[in-house]
Parts: structure tokens; sequence; C-alpha cells
């Protein structure tokens, strides 16, 4: 890494580029489960993306690298209403990239570290997110993140 790298919280001068990486992880999801994503497309349009971008409980964190956003990661801030359960507050990573030409080099890392520091500075309880079956990359990602099964979700395709 010979350039200034920042993570930083995104902005309305970053849509076109998340849309970029958006794009790539749809792609990803498409070729795993092509039952349930359509290629070509991705997951928020342009006003979507502004309106969580200004939702305080769905913060956007961007990793930038020489001026150039390289990655991002979605968060949402859960907080636990049932009244049979703990109240204790989760950070749900909605979705996270680095784009498929800077992979390998550490940036995923950075903003899943970042993320836990925000998550404690928030006194959240724990950070959880949801890997599609099949995507043995992200899996063995989050493993090596530290990361453990909180639950299995199943499915049977009619």
């Amino acid at each position: 890494m010979d350039g200034e790298e920042i993570i930083r919280l995104a902005k309305e001068g970053d849509i076109a580029r998340i849309e970029e990486l958006l794009r790539q992880v749809h792609g990803v999801h498409a070729g795993l489960r092509p039952d349930l994503f359509i290629a070509g497309m991705q997951k928020y349009d342009k006003a979507q993306l502004s309106d969580i971008i200004e939702d305080k409980n769905a913060p956007v964190f961007v990793y930038e690298e020489n001026g150039c956003a390289e990655g991002y990661v979605f968060c949402r801030i859960l907080r636990e209403t049932a009244p049979s359960k703990t109240k204790i507050i989760t950070l749900y990573i909605d979705d996270l990239c680095v784009d498929e030409n800077v992979r390998s080099r550490g940036i995923g890392r950075k903003l899943f570290d970042y993320v836990c520091e925000f998550a404690k500075s928030i006194g959240a309880y724990n950070v959880t997110l949801h890997v599609y079956g099949g995507n043995e990359r992200a899996e063995m990602f989050y493993k090596s993140m530290g990361l453990l099964p909180q639950y299995t979700a199943l499915e049977k395709i009619l």
C-alpha cells in the first residue's frame, strides 16, 4: 500500500462508484442463486442509496485509497424490542464488497475491523451477517474474522 487510505462514511458523491461495486456483488449472488437474483442488476438504485446514506441507523462506510473508493460495507443498527429477549444492539452487515481488482490485499479485513470498532463505540453486543450457501470465499473470509454460526436458515425449493 503506497498511497493514502481512509475509511469514512459514504457521501452522495460516492453513489456512482458504490453502484459499480453493488453490481459486482450482485453478479456473485446471481451466479450462485439465479433463481433469486436477476443477472445485470444491483441491490439498490440511486434514490435508495441516497436515502440509505442519510439514514443514521444504516451507516455505509467506504474504504478509499488514493481518492478512489475500493470497497464499502453497508450496516444496519438493530435494537431488539421483543419482550422475551434481552435488549441488545446488533450491528448487522447488510453488504460488504471490495472491488474485484484489488481483492486479497486486506481491504475486507480493514473494513470488517472498522465496523467492529464502530459497533463497540455504539454499545453493540454483536456483529451479524448472512452468507448465501455456496459462497465459500465469503464464508471462509468471515470465519477467518472470527464469526461463528448464530443460527442456520434452511429452505426447501418447491
